[in-house]
């Protein structure tokens, strides 16, 4: 085996194998350079079949099998954003040092060593931080969930809403309710095994899939839906205390205000338990959780009890068949009471199923304990809900006084109800609307039918704490996680997180006056409705994301969860819209309308983050499916866009001509920045594959592509581009470049260089662009090459292109037709607000004695382009003599280049044009001296009407195939050009039709 840093294998080597299983690793050792060289390692035994070994720390010189390389196996340390702590992050070498040949030592590689500890050090590494607590799906998800869902509603309103609905229609509720979480819970477990899951949970499982703008504003409805919840719970909590109170004929002040007083001392107390960290808030949970369960066993032992008089009097009397008759069907009272009122207020009990993903970050595997607990709660609590409502809607009728000495004979006449067979007459009280007991008046019904009623209140208070303490848990977590991403200005500091666990103290402090404000109105009812919307909105957000993950074929989307369905998910979002509307249409709309808000403000501002989110593969999806539509129609002049390619080198290098350039195509068409590298692409790869010019360009709100290409020399260099950049139609078809100012000065073969690109421009049919500036477009001297940091934190050069032009003239010199090119630049350039004011001008060619028909024929013409362009000028003057003086300016600037062979004989002519193709002879000179002396005279003209223009444009004029050599073509543009002080665009189309009058 060859040594691979390219020397000869020493003669003292040796192979030392190492064998066992069912792979042999064989490794070079040289006795020589054992010190030194990178592969030699004590010679250990490994077991070829246990992947734990295969390590970089282990086995790293003997990564595969075989033979020796530095290729490593696959690993999980090589896909993992974070490290275990205290360790380095472990990272795969990279195509360059599998590549290269320096493999000599450490030093060649220092990267792939930055993690890499001796045994010696591993040892007497100081003993490692406290892991964080971590929970496994029952502690830390199902039982979570389970107690979130057996909250108020369970104890306090489940019965009088089998008492309003009837036991049929609680059970429709009860289903509705489970089958929107049951869709959600399934679009959860998809994206929860959809990759490595970190806190934030609901939040960070929406952003993270569907993108920032969604992410950021579902996270701060839901943070807030939560900190609501818990106020809904404590005051829940509260109402139970004062009912206690008021049977001791005990109050604080009133029992209005015992709920606020008895609530913000609540939630204080449950703040404290929280801060105290996750740990001993999962004990509080789990014991809540055992008191809840003795409770549930203590109510359904109770309704096979015989009851008392006193709790016959209450209106229970065990298992009766008529009272589940009559309790099975809807018995509605009050006003505006109807089945939507009875969901609003049931459905915030079903929204605990994101209690366990809203702490993802302090379980041990989010994947299997998500999906796992979050079903199994959902299923359990469904099944308590639906044998809670019947049973209870079979033992106690609507109506009682609870008034023992109600008695009458059985059979009585004049009694009404369910109560005269068995003795009770609640006649009185049931048409007097003053019973306070029965399903319908007594929110404490369970405790009635229980069979020791403390256990009861017990199990009321386990639910409400256990429930508002897990959403005071879960909004801080999601808006820390949310404030940490930084989407919205001036939350940063909730973000902060302390102790081993990263609790965010001010998110919870945030949380806690939430709360409190929520308590002070200390109504239930009142409070109920407002959650259920903007749950409703989350979970509508949650399968929608979901969905559209699905749909747009997103090769990051791949949910190891089995049971998934993106039908279900499109269901589920449905379903949660619409009952959002169903149940109070105008909380619906101020949900959507602060979604809207925020989505809005996120898209506006554009979160610097890339998580790879279904939002971007949607994109991809839509570009690549229109790119691929348009090859699919023939290109017609209607839809003629200047698609510019525009030789800038490093963009930063001259922002003027890609301002100029920018302000044309934005919105409007497509732009590439080409830089040419002058020469061998190993050596200047890392400058064609940097993207920091992307990013300078997007710092500079530039809306432009950047292509590289490593080439001999420019000509050859803009042949590649423009040949190779485009995809489909989105391709160049006007060429974009500076007039080369050093023409003069620079090597003869740059001039060729230079005139022939514009050259092979229009072989390949494009239209060219050459703009010069009085003050020239290269800034070079004051920027910096690529760099990714370096460029993009560079200072940007302001232009004149981005000032406000106000009422300043846009001349156009329009004297050769050229397919409309030089129109329809400008008018573009007018469509935009800095340019909008100036006036257009065009100027053509035209006879002294014909001025006004040529004008009025252009005028036509120009309005049946309706461009808008309206004031005509006939140039009269265009073919005169130019000045003497001008016409010898012009003489001793082409004077260095012109071979002087009148009196030469041919064949040395023909070696000096060989040698010299850039220089002019005497025939080429006079041939093209009426052409030339065209450029001095319209520069004359140029210096009388455009002085003060904004922007000159001018149809550039083009030279003939090997009779125009290139320094004249050159002395031509800079004749044409020179001594104007705004700016002036050469412009020369593809004589193919860029404008039309017609209307197909």
């Amino acid at each position: 085996m060859a040594d691979p840093t390219g020397s000869e294998q020493s003669p003292n080597s040796e192979i030392k194998a190492i064998s066992q299983g069912r792979f042999t690793i064989s490794t070079l050792i040289s006795n020589e350079e054992e010190a030194t060289n990178i592969y030699c390692q004590p010679e250990v035994t490994y077991s070829s079949l246990d992947s734990n070994n295969l390590t970089q720390s282990s086995t790293f010189y003997l990564r595969t099998f075989g033979y020796n390389t530095l290729d490593v196996v696959p690993s999980h340390d090589y896909y993992a954003n974070t490290q275990v702590a205290g360790e380095g992050k472990k990272n795969r070498p990279t195509l360059a040092d599998l590549r290269s040949y320096m493999m000599g030592t450490e030093q060649h590689l220092p990267h792939l060593y930055e993690s890499r500890m001796d045994d010696e050090q591993q040892l007497s590494r100081d003993e490692a931080p406290r892991k964080p607590v971590r929970f496994g799906w029952i502690k830390g998800v199902m039982i979570r969930c389970m107690l979130n869902i057996w909250g108020v509603i369970l104890y306090l309103r489940l019965s009088w809403i089998t008492a309003q609905a009837g036991i049929a229609l609680t059970w429709l509720i009860i289903i509705m309710s489970v089958i929107v979480t049951s869709i959600t819970g399934l679009s959860i477990s998809a994206i929860s095994t959809n990759g490595k899951v970190k806190s934030g949970g609901t939040y960070f499982l929406i952003s993270r899939s569907l993108g920032p703008e969604l992410g950021g504003s579902i996270g701060l409805i839901f943070a807030f839906a939560n900190a609501v919840a818990v106020s809904m719970h404590t005051v829940g909590f509260a109402e139970t205390v004062r009912d206690l109170l008021l049977e001791h004929s005990a109050t604080i002040v009133d029992p209005i205000n015992d709920i606020r007083i008895i609530g913000i001392i609540t939630v204080t107390l449950l703040l404290g338990i929280s801060l105290a960290g996750m740990e001993w808030e999962a004990k509080a949970q789990v014991g809540c959780f055992f008191v809840i369960l003795v409770s549930f066993a203590n109510y359904i032992v109770g309704t096979f009890i015989p009851p008392s008089m006193e709790k016959q009097a209450k209106g229970f009397f065990s298992y009766r068949g008529d009272i589940f008759a009559q309790n099975f069907l809807p018995n509605w009272r009050g006003e505006d009471v109807s089945f939507f009122d009875m969901f609003s207020i049931f459905f915030p009990s079903a929204t605990g199923i994101l209690a366990g993903a809203n702490i993802s970050g302090d379980l041990k595997d989010p994947a299997v304990s998500i999906p796992k607990g979050t079903l199994s709660a959902i299923f359990w609590t469904a099944a308590s809900y639906i044998v809670i409502s019947a049973t209870i809607g079979s033992c106690v009728i609507l109506d009682a006084s609870g008034n023992v000495n109600d008695t009458i004979p059985i059979g009585s006449m004049d009694c009404e109800g369910n109560a005269c067979a068995y003795g009770w007459n609640f006649t009185e009280c049931t048409q007097a609307g003053t019973c306070k007991y029965g399903l319908i008046n007594n929110y404490q019904s369970m405790s009635l039918v229980s069979g020791f009623a403390p256990l009861i209140t017990a199990g009321i208070f386990g639910a409400t704490l256990s429930s508002a303490l897990a959403c005071l848990v879960s909004a801080p977590k999601v808006f820390q996680c949310l404030c940490k991403d930084h989407l919205y200005p001036g939350l940063g500091i909730f973000g902060k997180g302390y102790g081993k666990n990263n609790e965010p103290i001010y998110s919870y402090l945030l949380t806690f006056f939430i709360a409190v404000g929520f308590i002070l109105i200390a109504e239930l009812n009142m409070i109920a409705p407002i959650i259920s919307n903007f749950f409703l909105c989350s979970y509508a957000l949650i399968n929608f994301s979901c969905f559209h993950a699905s749909i747009t074929n997103s090769p990051g989307w791949r949910p190891s969860f089995t049971y998934y369905n993106k039908w279900a998910s499109l269901f589920g979002a449905v379903v949660s819209v619409v009952t959002m509307f169903l149940l109070t249409w105008w909380a619906a709309l101020i949900a959507i309308g602060i979604i809207g808000f925020l989505l809005t403000y996120a898209l506006y501002k554009k979160p610097a983050v890339n998580w790879g989110s279904s939002v971007q593969a949607s994109s991809y999806n839509m570009a690549l499916n229109y790119s691929v539509q348009l090859n699919e129609v023939d290109d017609h002049v209607k839809n003629y866009r200047p698609q510019c390619l525009v030789l800038t080198g490093p963009p930063n290098f001259r922002p003027a001509l890609l301002d100029f350039v920018g302000t044309i195509t934005k919105n409007h068409s497509l732009m590439v920045c080409g830089n040419v590298l002058f020469g061998h692409q190993k050596e200047r790869l890392p400058e064609v594959t940097c993207n920091g010019h992307t990013k300078w360009m997007y710092k500079r709100k530039i809306r432009s592509f950047y292509t590289a290409v490593a080439a001999d020399d420019l000509q050859t260099g803009s042949q590649m581009l423009m040949q190779a950049v485009g995809l489909g139609r989105l391709k160049p078809n006007v060429l974009v470049m500076g007039f080369k100012r050093n023409w003069k000065s620079d090597h003869p073969q740059n001039l060729e260089n230079y005139t022939g690109i514009i050259s092979d421009s229009f072989d390949l049919n494009y239209g060219v662009c050459v703009m010069r500036m009085k003050q020239g477009l290269d800034i070079t001297r004051m920027t910096q090459t690529c760099d990714s940091s370096s460029v993009f934190s560079e200072q940007q050069a302001s232009t004149i292109f981005q000032l406000e032009q106000g009422k300043k003239n846009i001349d156009i010199y329009w004297l050769f037709d050229d397919g409309g090119l030089s129109l329809l630049l400008p008018y573009l350039l007018t469509r935009k607000k800095r340019w909008r004011q100036c006036k257009v001008r065009v100027f053509v060619g035209g006879q002294i004695n014909r001025m006004n028909e040529e004008r009025k024929t252009m005028i036509n013409l120009l309005n049946k382009f309706r461009l808008g362009f309206h004031e005509v000028h006939v140039l009269p003057d265009i073919n005169q003599k130019p000045r003497a003086e001008q016409v010898k300016r012009f003489e001793d600037l082409v004077a260095p280049y012109r071979l002087n062979d009148g009196f030469k004989d041919e064949a040395t002519v023909d070696e000096l044009r060989k040698n010299c193709p850039w220089k002019i002879s005497d025939e080429e000179f006079k041939k093209n001296n009426t052409k030339s002396l065209r450029q001095v005279k319209l520069n004359e003209i140029l210096l009388d009407y455009s002085r003060d223009a904004a922007l000159i444009v001018v149809t550039m004029p083009i030279a003939r195939k090997n009779k125009s050599p290139s320094a004249l073509y050159l002395a031509w543009l800079e004749t044409l050009t020179q001594d104007l002080r705004p700016p002036v665009l050469l412009v020369r189309g593809n004589q193919q039709n860029v404008l039309t009058f017609y209307c197909q």
